[in-house]
């Protein structure tokens, strides 16, 4: 009876050279407290400074009662306790599109995707993967990365006998999606906080806004009497500071968020065409 030997798969033929990078997100926990922090310090010592008002509350401790702003930034002050919430959401937007612009930045690399793509077609149709993989040491990008990965996939295949063109070229797919694995989640990482954010200010901006407001009709049921339009007026400018503040700050992380995606889907497209080309190139040149 004829033995029989076990058909070895294309994954089992070949070990993946592409290692899981680690990396640090200490910055989605801790920069949301900081700017939580840093937004009540500039509340109560910067604008709530007892020089921007005329009748200062100089014992007024976690949150004194100011009287009498000199400027309309002292007046957003008296908007209440959640404008140092809306001022750490800010500063939150702001740390955060720092961080992606640098993030996405690098993974963009040097150089146009598109002509990358282009360059490293060219010296697969003239089988030259050395020249390729130089390529990706100078894009540097995370197409780049996914590239540089799928050729050394790619040079390794060339030389293997035991497997067939459509297993060698499933290894070389494999290899790219693994690569693809590693770079997309570095891409997408941290853009929940701006999303989250853009839904949220506004509505703790209208929160700050209807507590104010509560605030000035029940002062207004106080006092009465021909001041009462006056401290009425007063106190829906202030609570509308919180509404102002809340809708600035969703504009900026909705804009930032649309404008981060809209690179994120140039990097994915060119790192679905890298594989692409991989794939195509060795199922046409090594038959």
């Amino acid at each position: 009876m004829a033995e029989t030997k076990p058909t070895a798969t294309a994954a089992s033929r070949s070990i993946s050279s592409v290692q899981p990078k680690r990396s640090r997100n200490s910055i989605s926990w801790l920069a949301p407290l900081i700017c939580i922090i840093l937004g009540y310090v500039i509340w109560r010592y910067a604008i709530g400074s007892p020089s921007n008002f005329t009748q200062p509350d100089l014992n007024g401790g976690f949150w004194p009662d100011h009287q009498g702003p000199k400027s309309n930034l002292a007046r957003m002050y008296e908007g209440g306790i959640i404008v140092p919430i809306l001022i750490g959401a800010l500063l939150c937007v702001v740390t955060f599109v720092i961080e992606r612009l640098v993030t996405v930045s690098r993974a963009s690399g040097t150089g146009n995707i598109a002509e990358f793509v282009r360059t490293v077609q060219y010296n697969l149709a003239n089988k030259d993967v050395d020249k390729a993989i130089a390529a990706c040491d100078k894009q540097k990008g995370s197409v780049g990365n996914v590239m540089k990965a799928g050729l050394r996939k790619y040079k390794e295949m060339i030389t293997n006998t035991e497997l067939t063109t459509e297993q060698k070229v499933l290894n070389i797919q494999k290899e790219v999606e693994e690569a693809t694995a590693l770079e997309l989640p570095m891409l997408e990482k941290n853009l929940v906080f701006l999303s989250t954010i853009a839904s949220v200010a506004t509505l703790m901006g209208l929160l700050g806004t209807v507590i104010g407001m509560i605030r000035s009709f029940a002062s207004l049921a106080e006092t009465g009497g021909s001041d009462a339009s006056i401290h009425l007026s007063q106190g829906i400018s202030e609570a509308l500071y919180n509404t102002a503040l809340g809708i600035g700050t969703s504009a900026i992380a909705i804009i930032m968020y649309n404008v981060f995606t809209t690179k994120i889907d140039a990097i994915t497209y060119g790192i679905d065409e890298s594989g692409f080309t991989l794939t195509q190139s060795f199922a046409s040149n090594y038959k």
